[in-house]
């Protein structure tokens, strides 16, 4: 008897990397999928592939944490033009941002920091949110964020701050009922008062998430199960709201995918509950087409201006805190003091799990505590200065050969660069290498005439240390053992022949015969330059290396 097809869903999920091959082999019957807009920015890599192909199958959300709408200064044109560009290829069913600031004029704070809820706040978002609208030709979704200070000066809360700006812009709300639920307890504000001061008609998405209950505050780290007061909003907010597309959260911590799916189904079951009970909501009216309001641009709020620039020094800088810590909401002291060191904690935080990332072999030889602190000096020093975390980082391996604290360990300099060449490489632009055809049907002399376009992923390494055998035998599985003598120069090849970035160790022929191609001149040239460090430089076993790792893609005859 046949098998009946699993049910889809209509709840959504995000589309996490611990989850890419069951959706690639098994295509699981959820409701749609929901990525983070900063991933994909560069539109090329593994992360791209698996969107693109998942694409064909899901409809996608585009959620945005980069934009900064509330930064009076430091907000980004070029960064909006890399998510139009975006929004454009994927062709979203819906595109959300958030209701925050996270940059100053020299610095990138990525993190969703607390907007001031004034009019001069509302007139600048106001203003931000109908240029989004109008580059990207469709409205947006703005979310609403957990934050653990408020100001003094508030005019409004934030309910009231969302009213206003849906009745101004024509954009929607993307509710996150959880972040509601956190604000309640941080702040002792009223979730169900909130859900009334919004329009219905408004919400054209919500969140559901996971939250972690400490002693300074509640704070919304999206890494458990959805909480039942959590679930009780939820059935409040589908009430007032009627049913729209739902997202369960789950970024950290992210568990298999069977306990994702059950927490989608339960907000599944919940909704037809509350349709079936109250089906009469007003639904939300999509505009295919951007606000049609003439733009003013506000003017920067220089008292705005100020706090944010004010509010980023105490980050880096605890002494600088206080006159800050007395424009907070709150009796002072210490509660406030800890409230706002969870800011100073994720900035923190954010730089270490960036840096793990891009640097994994490099955090294992020098262990998890001394590369937090390596990263957090690297930090201070070189702040970010883009919402695109996956550029943070570039120049660590300098940072590490001035740095005084690890100067007996030269070699790490270098490890830094060879995974630095890594790590952009899963983001260099995709290009498919030329095969053993196309040259085999060119005579010698067009050959050596011939250019070629070297794989934007390649990078090539002049290295003062065996640091490729170092990281190779940290690979798993690798049969590599550790060099007995880091004192070893090298060379070698970056490439990503399929998908994967790999590292090739390459002779100084060989890397002085791509350096040549690399740099536009013919193959004639790359192989004068290889002959002229050896005489035995077999041509063709190397040629059949880089025809293998797609280091040579389009082909220039020569005249």
């Amino acid at each position: 008897m046949p098998v009946a097809a699993p049910t889809r869903i209509a709840t959504g999920v995000g589309l996490r990397a611990p989850h890419y091959r069951q959706f690639i082999e098994a295509r699981p019957a959820v409701g749609w999928l929901e990525v983070h807009t900063e991933n994909y920015l560069d539109q090329a890599g593994w992360d791209w592939h698996v969107l693109r192909q998942l694409r064909r199958h899901y409809g996608v959300s585009l959620h945005g944490v980069g934009l900064g709408l509330g930064s009076a200064r430091g907000f980004s044109a070029f960064h909006l033009e890399r998510v139009a560009a975006l929004v454009e290829r994927v062709e979203p069913m819906l595109v959300s941002e958030h209701l925050a600031w996270g940059a100053v004029t020299d610095r990138n704070l990525n993190d969703l920091l607390p907007l001031t809820l004034n009019a001069a706040s509302l007139d600048l978002l106001a203003d931000r949110v109908d240029l989004v609208q109008q580059r990207l030709r469709r409205q947006i979704l703005l979310e609403n964020v957990s934050t653990y200070v408020r100001f003094r000066d508030d005019a409004m809360s934030e309910a009231e701050f969302m009213a206003a700006l849906v009745r101004r812009t024509g954009c929607g709300l993307l509710l996150d009922v959880n972040n509601l639920y956190v604000n309640q307890r941080n702040h002792g504000e009223d979730a169900m008062a909130a859900l009334a001061a919004i329009a219905p008609g408004s919400v054209g998405e919500i969140h559901l998430a996971g939250h972690l209950e400490t002693a300074a505050a509640v704070i919304d780290h999206h890494g458990a199960a959805v909480a039942e007061p959590v679930w009780a909003l939820y059935r409040a907010a589908l009430a007032r709201f009627g049913r729209v597309p739902t997202l369960v959260e789950w970024d950290t911590d992210i568990p298999p995918f069977d306990e994702l799916l059950a927490e989608a189904r339960k907000a599944d079951r919940l909704a037809a509950d509350v349709d079936a009970a109250a089906p009469s909501a007003e639904p939300f009216t999509w505009r295919t087409a951007a606000a049609t309001r003439v733009r003013k641009s506000a003017q920067e709020p220089p008292e705005l201006a100020a706090r944010q620039q004010a509010f980023a020094a105490a980050l880096f800088a605890p002494d600088a805190g206080t006159p800050l810590l007395a424009q907070l909401k709150g009796e002072g002291g210490d509660a406030l003091d800890h409230a706002f060191a969870l800011y100073r904690g994720n900035l923190v935080a954010t730089w270490d799990k960036t840096l793990s990332a891009a640097y994994p072999v490099l955090s294992q030889l020098v262990g998890d505590e001394f590369f937090s602190a390596l990263g957090r000096a690297y930090g201070m020093a070189n702040p970010s200065r883009d919402a695109d975390l996956n550029r943070f980082g570039a120049s660590f391996a300098q940072f590490l050969g001035r740095f005084e604290h690890v100067a007996d360990y030269p070699y790490l300099a270098d490890m830094a660069r060879l995974e630095w060449a890594l790590h952009r490489a899963c983001f260099a632009a995709d290009a498919s290498g030329l095969g053993a055809a196309a040259l085999g049907a060119l005579t010698p002399e067009q050959l050596e005439a011939a250019r070629f376009d070297v794989h934007p992923a390649c990078s090539l390494l002049a290295l003062d240390w065996a640091v490729v055998a170092l990281w190779q035998a940290h690979q798993s599985g690798s049969g590599v053992d550790f060099p007995a003598s880091m004192a070893v120069p090298g060379f070698a090849l970056v490439a990503r022949p399929h998908w994967r970035a790999e590292v090739v160790s390459l002779g100084q022929a060989a890397h002085a015969a791509l350096a040549v191609l690399a740099a536009g001149q013919h193959f004639g040239a790359a192989l004068d330059a290889a002959f002229g460090l050896d005489d035995n430089f077999d041509v063709a076993v190397h040629l059949q290396q880089w025809l293998q790792l797609g280091v040579l893609t389009n082909m220039h005859p020569g005249r």
